[in-house]
């Protein structure tokens, strides 16, 4: 990759870096981190996590290192040692099928997932379809749409997908929405939705999480500002990629997602920036922003300007079993 040019003399180019706050983990992220954590300190290794904990490969390293083991399905999963369930939630097929194994499961779903749950359910036993706005295969799409029945919930991914939805009853639908999606993108689905369904039922409160909301409107506070973006987050992390999106909309004309410093194409500055925005994903650890931050000290003259939008302090309690004394069962 080639680096920035700077002068002959040594001297390296100015660049205001912009970090976007709120960034990086949320509480949700937070307390599935310290549930795996507290499920070692408490049982031991191995703990055994359905699916990735939260999506950041970092922070699945550091856990694997203590001694998780992180699998797809149950069947993996030895009957005496605890499984944790991942942050993005799953389908009531997944603890009923804990619970008929016998095993001790710990779920780590993010409270407002679970509340988006009892929200499908909720219109379920009013005999209402549901339509999930969504991403095909996210997990947490499929643990939402897992609470359901078969046929009782509708995917739509886009303002298209509403114009071809075919449903049961047009006077007996509501909907819910992935809590990680773009605020403005889903604002249109919605009023697609409405404007074809008129008497449809829309959560009380929305769906789309509060770290999610914060994260974007910081970036477009941002973008206007920079020259350049980078998003700290994973690849499939819906909540990140959501925000390089979220950036090239705002009118940033680079966005793109880095997992760390070492992913960063120094050629993207090589034509001479002045001003770059820095965020992370709601899954992103902190150490990672610092890493990036550090990499452009290396290369530039680097003045620090925080982009801050809201303060956040939500903090979720750990499951109750973690505060039980609950051992595993012993074959």
């Amino acid at each position: 990759m080639a680096e920035p040019n700077n002068p002959g003399d040594g001297v390296k180019p100015a660049l205001t870096l912009y970090l976007a706050a709120p960034r990086g983990f949320c509480a949700g992220v937070d307390r599935a981190i310290k549930i795996v954590e507290t499920a070692l300190e408490k049982w031991g290794a191995p703990v055994y996590v359905r699916h990735e904990i939260v999506h950041n490969k970092f922070v699945v390293d550091g856990l694997r290192a203590k001694g998780a083991v992180f699998v797809e399905e149950l069947e993996e999963c030895p009957l005496d040692r605890p499984v944790v369930f991942s942050a993005h939630g799953v389908p009531k097929s997944v603890p009923a099928e804990a619970e008929q194994r016998n095993m001790l499961y710990v779920d780590a779903t993010c409270p407002l997932v679970s509340k988006v749950h009892i929200e499908a359910q909720r219109h379920h036993e009013r005999g209402l379809q549901l339509v999930m706005i969504g991403h095909t295969g996210h997990p947490e799409t499929i643990g939402t749409m897992g609470q359901l029945p078969e046929g009782e919930a509708l995917l739509v991914e886009s303002v298209e997908d509403v114009a071809a939805l075919t449903v049961r009853d047009s006077h007996q639908l509501a909907f819910v929405t992935q809590t990680t999606l773009s605020v403005d993108d889903t604002a249109e689905i919605v009023a697609a939705l409405q404007a074809r369904f008129p008497n449809i039922v829309g959560p009380h409160k929305e769906d789309i999480c509060y770290a999610t909301t914060n994260r974007q409107h910081a970036v477009k506070a941002m973008a206007p500002k920079i020259d350049a973006m980078l998003v700290v987050g994973a690849p499939n992390s819906s909540n990140s990629k959501r925000l390089v999106e979220v950036g090239a909309k705002a009118g940033c004309p680079h966005a793109a997602l880095v997992q760390r410093a070492a992913d960063i194409d120094w050629n993207w500055f090589a034509a001479g920036v002045s001003a770059v925005g820095v965020t992370a994903g709601a899954s992103a650890p902190e150490t990672l922003v610092n890493e990036v931050v550090d990499a452009f000290r290396e290369r530039y003259d680097v003045s620090v300007e925080v982009v801050e939008t809201a303060v956040e302090n939500v903090e979720f309690k750990p499951p109750r079993v973690l505060r039980q004394d609950i051992q595993p069962p012993s074959l």
